[in-house]
Formats: C-alpha cells, structure tokens, sequence
C-alpha cells in the first residue's frame, strides 16, 4: 500500500510553546484517527499536512510532495477546519462553487451540485448560509472539501455540532470515502467517535505520539489500565474494604476520612462483586466514584506507559 502521508520527525513550536515534538507516522488509503485531549496538537498536525505551516524540524509529505515548496498538491487535498469562515451571505451552492473555481474545477457550477447531494444538502443548496444551523454548514465545509474530487481529505473535528442523525450519515459518509480509496485523517478528543470511523488510529498527547494501531488495541490499552475507585460506606468502609480486597476485586486499599480509595485492574469484576459483598455483609454503600477516569487522565496514562516503554 502506498503511504500517501509521511510525517518524520516533525516538531513545531511557537516561541517558547512546543505544539508538536518529534512525531512520525504514515497514513495511507482509508481512514486513520487522529486522536487527543483539547491542546494536544491535532489541529497543528492537520495545519502541517494541509501546508498552512512549516515544520520547526523535520518533514512532511504528501503524496510524496512537501506542501509548503509544491503547492500543487493542494489540488490533490481537501480540508475540513474545526473553524467556521463561511459567508453568510452566500448560498450554499455559492460557497461549494467558490471553492471548486479556486481549485480549478472545469465545470464549477456542476461539481457544486454533486458535492452537495454527496453530503446530503442538495435540497438546500440554494439557501443562504446565514439561516444554517451548525450541522448543515459541517456539510458545505465537507462539501467545499469533496468538490474537487481530492485523494487526502483532513478532517479536524467533523462531528462537532452534528445531531444524531447527522452525525451517523457523516460517519457513514468518510467511512465509503475510506474504503473508496481516500486517504483520511480525521481528529477527535473522544475515542468512540474515532472508532466508528477509523479501523487504525494516531494518538497524541502534549504535542507527542504516544500510541498507534488498530483501534480496537488501543481500546483495549485503555481498557486494561489500572482503574481508582473511591467508596463511602460510613462505619462500614473498612471492612467492605477489607472484603474487597481478600476478596481479590482490589488490588489496594487506601483508607482515608472521605472513605477508602481502591485499585483494582479489572473495573467490570469490582462493579459486579461490591454490591454482593456489600449485600452480604449489610453495608449500605453511600458513593461510588471512578476517579481519575476523564480524557485527560486516560492520555496521561498513555503518556506515561510511552515514556516507559521508550527507557
């Protein structure tokens, strides 16, 4: 299979911000998930590949092009910004044509039409954009991206806003643009929407590469990083935790004045086993917290796991 991107190496700071540190991977036809907390450097790494900036250090390229020294190759990609900059005042059909003719499309007019029934909004296309809602000016950006047929699309963020309905036709919709050939990018801070989309993903985390592969290993590296549990169960915390722990559910016990904090490496098995022991020895449970459970916890654990590995 043919790499259509080649990131080497490629770090880009700003002043004395660091956005991205020496990352390399390679992305062919289909879709790969760009994965990252808020801040992470996904939206400076797709503004690599699109060209709008220049590495610091090392090298980009696209379908064996370097985007900031071949700007021909920006006929060949299709980007889709987390950001909204469409006129208002144009029609939807306007916008879509707009970019066709900045592109060089022959027939402007004809590849608006056709980009906008591929994303579903040909009935609208000649409504002004001022009265779209969020999901539907998603559509013309993608729209705006497809009109002129590229071989690279990148997505930043394409399902912000989207309601459900929306949000599966798109998914849908990258997942044909992937097994029709095109190479696709696609950023998002939560895993779940990634997965849908992308059978491999490319995770990020302070500007660094700490994980990539299939999606489905890297669900699992999630999955099968240790988990802290806090209870409360007033009087009776301590030997509900003492149970827990003979019991094997626990790994660790820390006791504390706002109950006990429990390790464990099976999540599922201490969700399943706590009410039954908690049942047979009469305790009334009074909290259930996972702790350390948000985004930003899990893509610290990777990081770590990454530095460790590296040593």
């Amino acid at each position: 299979m043919t790499d259509a991107i080649v990131v080497e190496g490629v770090a880009r700071w700003f002043r004395d911000r660091v956005a991205v540190a020496d990352v390399s991977f390679v992305a062919g036809p289909g879709v790969t998930g760009l994965l990252g907390h808020n801040g992470a450097g996904k939206t400076t790494m797709l503004r690599l590949l699109a060209g709008f900036t220049t590495p610091s250090r090392g090298t980009v390229r696209i379908l064996g092009a370097d985007p900031r020294r071949e700007p021909e190759v920006y006929r060949r990609i299709g980007l889709v910004p987390d950001g909204d900059g469409l006129w208002p005042f144009l029609t939807a059909h306007q916008a879509v044509a707009l970019l066709a003719r900045l592109r060089g499309v022959a027939d402007p007019a004809e590849a608006a039409h056709r980009a906008l029934a591929i994303v579903g909004l040909d009935d609208v296309a000649g409504r002004r954009l001022q009265g779209f809602s969020k999901g539907m000016r998603q559509g013309v950006k993608l729209a705006q991206a497809l009109v002129h047929d590229p071989d690279v699309l990148l997505l930043d963020e394409p399902l912000n806003g989207l309601d459900p309905a929306r949000r599966r036709a798109f998914v849908e919709l990258v997942q044909r643009l992937g097994a029709g050939g095109k190479t696709v990018i696609v950023s998002s801070h939560v895993l779940h929407e990634v997965e849908r989309m992308a059978p491999r993903v490319v995770v990020l985390v302070n500007g660094r590469l700490v994980a990539e592969g299939e999606t489905a290993s890297i669900r699992a590296l999630i999955a099968d990083r240790p988990r802290s549990v806090r209870i409360e169960a007033g009087t009776g915390t301590r030997e509900l935790a003492q149970a827990l722990l003979g019991a094997g559910l626990a790994d660790a016990v820390r006791l504390g004045d706002d109950g006990a904090l429990l390790e464990t490496g099976d999540p599922d098995a201490l969700a399943r086993g706590l009410p039954v022991i908690a049942r047979e020895k009469a305790i009334t449970v009074a909290r259930i917290q996972p702790v350390g459970d948000d985004l930003e916890s899990v893509y610290a654990y990777l990081h770590a796991r990454a530095r460790g590995a590296a040593r």
